[in-house]
């Protein structure tokens, strides 16, 4: 690491002090001190202690807005007041969630239920059963291309990640 010859000089961290407090960012406090990064501004604030601050409305910001909800998501927000007094509880709001679809069980056919001998490639390859009992199949139905499942298994092995953390949080489990 080489030394740029600008180091942290009292002048230079009293204009700091009275940057910061003026309520610059650190990248504007950079730029008018020169020589310094941005992340050097912040480590120097922290090793000072100062405080941190809370942006003024009146403040140039960094240009950033907070997106507008789309129309469909404002249609669905549901507004619950926790208390009568408006100043004691904050208003919560959730999105409206879309009900579950659960796809139901289809049972099959004894003739496609079949064993480990009779399994081909093109064969649905679920176990249904207790593994050590003689009762022990594969299911047996035609299986989707390039994968190991018929449609109804598939469905059931496969599902997105939404759905999985959804499905969890409606059975009670997180």
């Amino acid at each position: 690491m080489t030394d740029t010859g600008s180091g942290w000089t009292d002048e230079r961290v009293d204009l700091l002090r009275r940057l910061w407090d003026e309520g610059l960012s650190a990248s504007q406090i950079a730029a008018q001190l020169g020589g310094v990064t941005r992340n050097a501004v912040i480590g120097k604030v922290h090793r000072l202690g100062l405080s941190g601050r809370v942006k003024a409305a009146d403040s140039p910001g960094n240009g950033r807005k907070k997106p507008a909800p789309r129309e469909a998501e404002a249609d669905n927000v549901v507004e619950l007041a926790a208390a009568a007094d408006p100043v004691a509880a904050p208003i919560l709001s959730f999105p409206e969630t879309a009900p579950v679809i659960v796809p139901q069980s289809v049972p099959l056919a004894v003739s496609k239920r079949v064993t480990i001998m009779d399994l081909r490639e093109s064969m649905c390859r679920w176990p249904l059963g207790d593994p050590t009992s003689p009762d022990f199949h594969y299911c047996g139905d035609r299986s989707i291309t390039g994968l190991p499942y018929c449609t109804h298994h598939a469905q059931i092995a496969y599902q997105p990640a939404a759905e999985r953390k959804r499905d969890r949080r409606v059975g009670g489990f997180r």
